[in-house]
Order: C-alpha cells, then structure tokens, then sequence
C-alpha cells in the first residue's frame, strides 16, 4: 500500500508540475512560430489542443474558445502506434473505458466483436457517437443501450477523433451524458494512398492484420472533390489457454481456515488450477444423476470414466473441494469454458464528396456501407449431474443394450455395477466440445448501410451573414447472432440407440421400447468418449440458436447561425437548429428459438417497434469583454448557452441546456467553466424487449458465507440475511451456505422490456485551467474537473440485482425483494434456499454520481535549442484521467463506490515522446493504469488478493520516409512483455510483447 500512496502522490503532482513549469523560465524555449496548438499533422495529437472547429457546439469556432472540455486524436497516431481500427484509438484515450472483447474469466462470453466508446465508465449508451456531428444509426440490439460500433469507422478517412468530455445533450440531443466521441471525416483527399500491416504476438498466436486503398481527386477546377476508401482487417480468437495468464484457471471459494470477520484470514481462498471435476469431454460416469462423489462408479477402487475410443478407464477428479469444483484432475478445466477474445473480421466502404454549387452553395455527401464479422468461443454444451433436474441438460442415462457400448466397456461395468449388469442405467456426465456441432463458434455478423445528402451555404439578409447546413440520412443496419445448440428433444432420442431386428443401430422409440424410432429422420449418437460422434448425428441433433435484429433510422437535420448584433467586446452569434428522427427496431429469434427447442427450452417472441422525436435547439455566443474593451486580468471573458426541446413520440417531453463561460486572464492564461443538464432516452429495446422466461444463472447471492460480510452495508446485508435463515431454517447453515445459483443455470428468469419508461437526465458541471503558449512558447497544458449527478437512471435490473437492494436496504422493500423466490424444499441437487425464480428488465430507478479530473500536457521543441548543432523537433505529451468518486445505484437504495477498483482505477495516464529528424520519426508510448482494489469494498477479510498492482506498458515505434510517398513503420508493443497485474486478465496488456510493420504508399 505504501507503493501506491507514492504513486498516487506522484500523478496527483504531475498536473501542477507541469503548470509550474510554465511559470518558470525553460530550459529549452520552443519555436515562437511553431506553438503546439497547431503542431504538424505527424505529431501527436493526442495530447493536444489543436485550433479545428470542435465538436460540442454548431457555432462556428476553435478550441480556445470552448468552455469544455475536448480532447483530439489526430489521423497520423494510427500509423504510428500500429492501429488497425478506430475501437484501438479509441481504446488509447484515458477518459475512454477500454474494450476488448475479453472475457471476464467467469465463463461468460467476450462479446460480439464490437466496440463502443464509454466516457469514465458510465456505460457505453451514455457516450454518443457522431460522424461528421452527425447521428448515426445503432449497431447493437440486446436489452442495453444504444451504441454504434467503432469498427465500421473507416480509418483512412479520418481527419481526426473528437472527444468532448461531459454533456453535450443540449447540442446534440439523447445520450451525450459522459460526452461526445466524433469522428470527423476527411473532406478533400487527393490522390491514390496503400496501406498494409502485419503483426503478431511473440508467441505467435494473435496474427493482426490490415489493408486499405483510398483514392481521391479533385475536379470541376477543385470546386468538387470525391474519394473512395475500401479497408479490411483481421483479428483473431484467443482462447484462455493461448495465454499464461488467462489459462490459469483460477477461482475462489470458501476459505476452511476463516475463523471469522476480523481475524486477517480471507473469507475465500484461492483454487488453481480449477476444474468441473462432474464431468469432463470423454465423460465421467456416475451410479446415480447426483453430484456428490459418493455417487461415482467405481472400478478397480477408483472413479471410472470413458476415454476416447469409448473404453472405459480410471478417473481422476483432482483434489475434491465440494461441489462443483476440484484442484487439478481430468475435469472440465475452469478457464475452457468459454474463449479469451473475440476474432473480428471487418470490412468498410466509403464514398465522401462535395461540390460547390456556387461560391454560396456546396452539395456534400456521404455513403457507408460497412460488414463486421465476430467469432467468439461460447460455453459448450453439457449434460451433466449438476443440472439433473433439468431436461435438456442432464446427465445422460445409458444401459449394457446401448449398441454404441464396447464389449470390453459393458464387462467392466458390469463387474462394477450389478444393478448395470442386469439392465439398470448409469449415468454419463459430459461435457460437448468440439465434436456435437458443425460449429463450436458463435458468429455476430452486423450489416450497415448509410447515405447522406446535404447542402450548406451562406446569404446575406437584412444586413448579416448567415450561414445554413441542411442534410437527411437514412441508415439500414441489419445482423444476427447465431450458434449451434442441441435440440435436446432430438438429442435425447439420439442417444437412446439400440439395434433393429437387421443389426443397424438405430434410435429407440423412448427409454424402454427396443424398437425402430418414430422419427426416420433420426441419427443415433455415439456419446461415449471424444470424436466418435456421427456426422449424420452431429446434423440432426443441430439447431441453429440466436436472433436476427434490424435499425433503421431517418434523420433530417437543419441549422443557421448569424452574428446578432456586435458588442464592444465582439459579435453575439446564433444558431438555431432543428432535427427530426425516426427509430425502428425489430428483433427475431430464430425459428428454433421461437419453438423452444434450443438452450433452456424458453419459447422466444418476436418483438419491434418505433419512435420519433422533433427537437427544437438555440444556441448563443456572447462575448462581454475582449477585444478593444478589457480591463485588468480580463483580456477576454464570453458566456455561451443551449437550450434544447425535445419531443419524443413515447418518452414525452424533455427539456435540456448547458451554459458557459470563458475567462482569458491574458495571453495563455484561461480559465473555463460549463453547467448542463442533459438526458437519455430509453431505447427500443429497453422498452420493447419480449417476454420470456428462461432458465440461468442466479447471479452473486449477498447472504453466500463469502458475501455475507462485503457490500456496501455489510451490518444490514447480515442482519437481513440472519432473519431470514432464521424464518427458514430449511434452508441450513448460514455460515457455510453457498447458493449453487451463482455458477448453474438452475433459475427461472422472466426478461423483458418495459414500456413504461422514461428519459435519464443528468446534472454536469465542469470547470478548468488552460495554459496555452503561457511564458513557455511550444507548452500546452489544461487541467479539468468534471462532476455529474445521473438521476432516473436507466437500469437494467438482473435477478443479483434485486437480491443486492433487498438485502442491503432498510427496511427492505417489499416490490424489490418480491422480485425473487428460494426454494423452500430441496429440488433435485439444489439445497432449499436455492435462487428460484428472478427477473430481468429495465426501470428509471439508477443513480450515479462522477466525480474526476482530465489533464492534457503538450510541449514541442527544436533540439538545437538544447544542443546547438543538433537537428530534430521533440514533442512530449502526457494525458490522465483521475477517477476520484463514482457511485452507481441500480435501484436508487443500494449504492456501491467503484472507483479505485480495477474496473475503474482512479488514475489512468499515458506518456508519449517523439522524435522527427527529416524522413524519421521514433515514438515512445507508455501507459499506465493505477494500484487498485480488486472490487469495492475488498480486503483480506473478503479478499484472498484484495490490492491489485499498478501496470506500465512501454511500446517503441518508428517511421521513416524511404522516398516521398513511401514511408515504412514498425513498432514493438509492450516491449518488457508485462503481463496483467496478478490475478486479473486485464488491468494491462494480457497479449504480451507483439510487434507490427507496415507500409504506406502516397501517390
């Protein structure tokens, strides 16, 4: 802990450091006519603050001039750092939460392939996205948000990224809460440019690459100018056991030597490495559909399993630890439940344009077309002891007249089991692998179409100039999600096989009739060991699982702005802007999916629907002191303000602004300050998701003797807990309970959306320091703190949910704790106490509370300057967020602090340095993620690794011009292959060193 503090301390400096340097003479001074807000486009943009027209407001103006704060990521860095999608760059801004598309290590899934932008970990749909300060469709579907994906961003377009961060819903409309991520666009490309890239891990198991072409060409006299960009690249599925950190297999359970609260023992203790020792992928064979190991078979004094060929042979379960899980063995290893990362394959085509019309007039347009393809590693499918009372995954029942059964293997089990040698059953537990389906993958394939026409222009009237933009859209995005899953009523009748009267092993008729199957299109399945499964079987037990979904959306958009009137300190300028949109979704299950044929049996629905806003926006820019009227300290000081209204055709009306100041003390010297209030609107499906009940996972219980004693109330959370027990004393021994609900699908979860919804809105307040060219000619540093206050938040409640706020609350509320039942008698291999029944929905009941800091340093200089005779310019850039408070509540009562944990570290920072010296370019990147707590509220009471270290990450890239066009780059990435700090998978870089080259072509 004491190494943290120092760190901590050092971050905290690291902003006034860098401002006291500017007070201070330099020891190297900057070319006065090279100042870093307008740095040369292959520096590094992203630590400074460039003079563009920003994102954050329609009026026409630069980055001085905006009260809040923006970040930008110039195109030159994707070069540089060995990019392959606009998802990596975003991925490098501190203030934006990483995504990966890695799994947790808990067994759930990496994702769809797509990424999204989250400002400071509030949650992907409250960051909207804009191309060209635009809307655009949404490419995601799922009960959640509202998100566009980075990965159809064609790279070898993009000028530059535009982040502004906190707010910006006055402006822009629903879900600018965090801020605004903008991609802008480049509008006037000229010529043919190549680009490919290679790269890979030093491992040699994660082959990255990439391609692109864009051309462009002016015409017309250059009053028009059009250019077409085609791209692919390539990233592929990483399973835990590509990787030493992640192949671990690691977990927690109860700690035997706890002797209780405040004893410095952890509740829990660590297993590795971890594994199902119920069943495995040859199967494990059992005397009774139960899970404790008195039940399985024995042979030869040991437990008995099939190996491959279908023999049968010795077991080792490992170290038994209870049920499910064992340390070592030749169990279902822990971490091969589900793959590492997500393979994206992904593909873009872009055609940008304009034409002047007349000197007053310009036609410009955009078309997208775009196709993602992810492939993920799914949880396998398993009939097991642990789900015994479940139909469609239990353990599989088999007797000595199974002709798929070996002699030898009948011999040996029936020495084993007289009950098996006179026609009784056993039980076979397996897990399916690779060899049940065409497919072990899931795939996400996402289509997205988008065309945009538009026209902007000025006029002069009634003695002023206004300048107008125009522009309509329509946006088609169409996906599916799909994987292979058994039809379990065809599976059980496939593995019931028996011989016909001709000696053909065929289906039977049910458990009990030797006859030929009522199905004729029925295979049988060879189920005993590993690859011994038919192809015919293997397609008739198959059903494709998942769902198709489609957006559409329609956004016409008119602004005009003009200068009022002039004030002594300037012009008051105006902008009024109006935007119509119109939303569809619809969502369709796949016809197994709808018959309830597939997974937990759940009949699923189609569902859709739609909505329409009409928004009303006034923005105003008025200067009060500046130019030739200023007073001392005051070289300039303006107030800027939006308001917004909002009509949404089901989410009603909704009023939203922000206002502003900016106060130029003198020459680079600014300080700024914004409030707003800004909104959410619930999505389509947040509001139209159907109905179904599907059986799951019950999520974390807080009275689990590894829980009871954490949360964010841990008196209450036991005090509930205790009363419960003891009006239920069915349900055992509280100090060793553990719900098996946490780890099995053993709940029955209702889903659906809520169509009584309402907006989220939000309170945000920023105010900071930009020093700019202050003193020290080349230095650039701003310093922001931002605070939001979210009420009404649009929750996605799960069944843990529920469970959390009932027993953390006082009193309890009884619509919260009514949202869930236990088990009032044993049910099959689930003790009484067991999760039941749950829910799933969304309601306006979140609160979350922000508080943090953004710190941006930028300093260019000439090396002669510091060695006279030396060539070269050296740009340093430094960029930090500071996550000082975030506390999240789903329901509004229970309220849980992450900051300072590894799902939101407190300090997230990156430095850069780079050196140009005529055709070559070296950067140095370093990025660095703060000692954390592994969760809220963790310590070694609760916690076997309460305190996670801190990360660096250090990569090395070069560049360099071989003729004019022609430039090569190579760079190592993570160069003294630092892992993720122990035991996480990432809080830092799990795919070790990795290096990249490429080239690009101009011409």
């Amino acid at each position: 802990m004491e190494r943290n503090v120092i760190v901590k301390s050092l971050l905290n400096t690291c902003a006034l450091a860098a401002i006291a340097s500017a007070l201070v003479a330099p020891l190297a001074v900057a070319q006065e006519d090279e100042p870093a807000a307008t740095v040369p486009a292959t520096e590094d943009a992203t630590a400074t603050l460039e003079t563009v027209v920003i994102t954050g407001s329609r009026i026409r103006r630069d980055v001085a001039s905006t009260p809040a704060p923006v970040v930008t990521y110039g195109s030159a860095a994707f070069e540089e750092r060995g990019l392959i999608s606009a998802g990596d760059a975003l991925n490098e801004i501190t203030s934006l939460r990483p995504q990966l598309n890695q799994a947790a290590g808990d067994g759930s899934n990496s994702g769809s392939g797509q990424q999204y932008p989250e400002l400071f970990g509030l949650g992907t749909g409250r960051t909207l996205t804009l191309v060209n300060g635009r809307r655009f469709a949404t490419t995601s579907s799922g009960l959640g948000d509202a998100q566009v994906d980075a990965n159809i961003i064609p790279t070898g377009l993009i000028d530059r990224i535009e982040v502004v961060q906190a707010g910006g819903a006055a402006v822009y409309g629903s879900d600018a809460i965090a801020g605004v991520v903008n991609y802008i666009l480049k509008d006037n490309f000229e010529g043919l440019e190549l680009d490919l890239q290679y790269g890979d891990t030093e491992q040699g198991n994660f082959e990255q690459w990439s391609g692109r072409i864009t051309a462009g060409q002016n015409f017309d006299n250059d009053r028009g100018n059009i250019a077409v960009n085609l791209e692919m690249s390539s990233s592929p599925v990483a399973r835990f056991s590509d990787f030493e950190a992640s192949n671990r297999s690691r977990i927690t359970q109860s700690n035997p030597a706890d002797t209780g609260p405040n004893d410095g023992i952890s509740s829990l203790s660590e297993i590795i490495p971890a594994y199902f020792w119920n069943h495995n992928g040859n199967g494990v064979i059992f005397s009774t559909p139960a899970p404790p190991p008195n039940f399985l078979t024995s042979v030869g004094g040991s437990p008995a399993q099939f190996a491959p060929d279908g023999s049968v042979v010795s077991y080792d379960p490992g170290n038994i630890l209870g049920i499910p899980f064992a340390e070592g063995g030749q169990g279902t290893r822990y971490s091969d439940l589900a793959g590492l990362r997500t393979g994206v394959e992904r593909f873009t085509g872009n055609l940008i344009g304009h034409y002047d019309i007349s000197d007053n007039l310009r036609f410009n347009t955009e078309v997208l077309y775009a196709q993602t393809n992810g492939e993920s590693v799914p949880q396998g499918y398993a009939r097991s002891v642990l789900n015994q009372t479940s139909v469609t995954s239990g353990a599989i029942r088999f007797t000595n007249a199974n002709p798929f059964l070996s002699q030898s293997a009948i011999d040996t089990l029936s020495a084993a089991s007289p009950a098996f040698a006179s026609g009784g059953g056993l039980w076979l537990s397996r897990h399916f692998y690779d060899d049940l389906f065409p497919s072990n993958l899931q795939e996400n394939e996402t289509t997205t179409w988008r065309v945009l026409g538009g026209l902007e222009g000025d006029f002069d009237a009634a003695g002023r100039n206004f300048y107008w933009t125009a522009s309509a859209s329509f946006a088609d995005v169409r996906g599916e999600q799909g994987r292979w899953e058994a039809d379990f009523a065809k599976f059980n009748k496939a593995v019931n096989a028996v011989r016909n009267g001709a000696g053909d092993i065929v289906c039977a008729v049910n458990a009990d009739a030797i006859t030929t199957n009522d199905d004729p299109a029925c295979a049988p399945l060879n189920p005993f060991g590993a690859g011994n499964i038919s192809q015919a079987a293997s397609e008739y037990v198959s059903a494709r699982s998942g769902f198709e979904f489609a957006n559409e959306q329609v956004d016409l958009l008119a602004t005009i702005g003009t200068q009022l009137f002039t004030l002594p300190a300037g012009a008051v300028d105006l902008v009024l802007a109006y935007e119509h949109r119109r939303e569809e979704a619809t969502y369709t299950p796949f016809l197994a999916n709808q018959q309830g044929l597939v997974g937990t049996g759940a009949v699923q629905t189609e569902s859709s629907g739609k909505y329409n806003t009409n928004e009303y926006s006034a923005e105003v820019l008025v200067p009060i002191f500046g130019g030739d009227l200023t007073l001392p300290g005051v070289k300039a000081l303006d107030f800027s303000g939006t308001y917004r209204m909002v009509d949404n055709s089901i989410a009603g009306e909704e009023s939203v602004w922000s206002a502003g100041s900016r106060w130029q003390v003198t020459d680079g010297l600014t300080f700024r300050v914004t409030r707003s209030r800004n909104f959410r609107a619930p999505t389509l499906e947040q509001l139209f998701a159907p109905q179904n009940t599907i059986i799951a996972n019950g999520g974390f219980d807080p009275c689990d003797a590894d829980r009871i004693n954490s949360g964010p109330n841990p008196a209450v959370r036991r005090a509930n807990c205790e009363a419960e027990w003891a009006a239920n004393p069915q349900y055992g021994n509280l100090a060793t309970f553990q719900n098996p609900a946490e780890n099995f699908t053993v709940t029955s979860v209702l889903t659906g959306g809520n169509p009584d919804l309402a907006n989220e809105v939000s309170e945000t307040t920023t105010f900071g320091v930009v020093f700019d060219n202050f003193i020290v000619p080349g230095l650039t540093v701003a310093a922001d703190r931002i605070e939001i206050d979210l009420t009404d938040g649009l929750s996605a409640f799960t069944t843990a949910d529920f469970m959390a706020t009932c027993y953390d609350s006082t009193p309890q509320p009884a619509a919260i704790c009514s949202a869930f039942t236990r088990l009032q008698t044993a049910d099959g291999s689930n003790p009484a106490g067991t999760t039941a029944t749950g829910r799933t929905t969304t309601f306006n009941a979140g609160q979350i509370k922000f508080r943090g800091e953004v710190y941006y340093l930028n300093y260019g200089f000439d090396v002669n300057d510091l060695f006279s005779g030396a060539t070269g310019n050296v740009t340093l850039g430094f960029e930090a967020t500071h996550m000082a408070e975030l506390t999240t509540s789903v329901t509004g009562t229970t309220f849980v602090r992450s900051d300072n944990t590894v799902q939101r570290p407190d300090w997230t920072a990156r430095l850069n340095a780079a050196y140009a010296n005529g055709p070559l370019r070296i950067s140095y990147q370093m990025d660095y993620l703060d000692n954390v707590l592994a969760l809220p509220d963790a310590t070694i009471e609760n916690n076997p690794n309460p305190y996670i270290d801190a990360n660096y990450v250090h990569s090395l890239s070069g560049l360099y011009e071989v003729r004019e066009g022609l430039t090569l780059r190579a760079g190592v990435t993570n160069i003294f292959d630092e892992g993720p700090s122990y035991p996480t998978l990432y809080h830092g870089d799990i795919l070790g060193r990795r290096y990249f080259a490429g080239v690009n072509y101009r011409f």
